[in-house]
């Protein structure tokens, strides 16, 4: 099949190459987003430049000129992995078999541009990856295929993206194009009574409240680590917190009970965070236990406000 991958960063990368690695299809063109001042060539772009390939940037698809490049690629197929930028129903249709996207979510849970952070932050159990039939609409369409992993209790955003969606999301490109190549490919309905809609998880979402419910608490913190970083205060002085763990305990919330050469024991309602990892303004991440001892903190300090 004549392949058209579009995409960005690291992820798109990878699709790139594991279609290229069989070298069952032809890959004709990729498209991925325009150059941006002051930032590295897109991971992307300099692997495609890298084997030949020619790459297209386009900022939208709103002209004739720029669908006219795209239908003359004669693709088959359009593989959309990691796509920021609005891609039109007549872009999207140019291909002989249309498009394919890739979501790292259940669809239609969680739809929306931070799908990996907000069933950890939800206390989910349960999370994966679709590729879908794209529409006009944000991440609606019926699925091609799905799959599904647990959401363990200490995970971390790297956890459940890096170390499981991720890797084997790449690998099942080489599936999705197999479905097109067999022809008549499934198509999972998508259930509009169980669609949720998520906004960008951002600094404003990642502030920690340590007066709520202790699991509440934990599951912010691991559901923005790496990013955005959950952060509370110290004396009106903001830190980032990171690596964490859940520990018993009682007293009054907000308040450090203990520190230890293992952290910053945090209290909540019902249990304790166990603060591991921190960052304060201005600085690299650290361990709590050093940022303790450089500002003097002690048991009976009160974070947040």
């Amino acid at each position: 099949m004549r392949l058209i991958v579009m995409g960005q960063q690291a992820f798109g990368k990878d699709v790139l190459a594991k279609l290229l690695e069989t070298g069952t299809d032809e890959v004709v063109a990729v498209y991925c987003e325009p150059d941006k001042d002051g930032k590295p060539v897109d991971p992307i772009k300099e692997f495609a430049l890298e084997k030949g390939l020619p790459v297209e940037q386009p900022a939208n698809f709103d002209d004739q000129a720029t669908l006219d490049t795209l239908a003359g690629y004669n693709a088959d197929l359009m593989v959309m992995a990691f796509v920021n930028v609005f891609v039109p129903e007549a872009a999207r249709d140019t291909p002989t078999h249309g498009s394919i996207c890739f979501h790292p979510s259940l669809l239609p849970l969680h739809r929306g541009p931070s799908a990996v952070n907000w069933p950890i932050i939800m206390g989910s159990t349960k999370s994966g990856y679709s590729w879908f039939y794209p529409s006009d609409g944000l991440d609606e369409g019926d699925s091609l295929l799905q799959w599904e992993c647990d959401i363990g209790p200490d995970d971390t955003v790297i956890d459940l993206y890096f170390k499981k969606i991720y890797p084997h999301a790449v690998d099942s490109v080489l599936t999705v194009v197999d479905l097109y190549r067999d022809g008549n490919p499934p198509r999972i309905v998508a259930d509009e009574a169980e669609a949720t809609y998520e906004r960008r998880c951002n600094k404003n979402h990642a502030q920690v409240s340590w007066h709520r419910p202790v699991k509440q608490v934990y599951d912010l913190i691991r559901g923005t680590n790496p990013a955005p970083g959950a952060w509370t205060t110290l004396n009106g002085e903001e830190v980032g917190i990171f690596d964490c763990e859940l520990v018993s305990g009682d007293g009054i919330s907000g308040r450090i009970r203990e520190i230890t050469d293992d952290g910053i024991s945090v209290q909540c309602v019902g249990g304790r965070i166990l603060v591991k990892r921190v960052r304060p303004a201005g600085e690299a991440k650290m361990s709590a236990s050093e940022w303790a001892a450089s500002t003097g903190l002690k048991a009976g300090d009160t974070l947040g406000s």
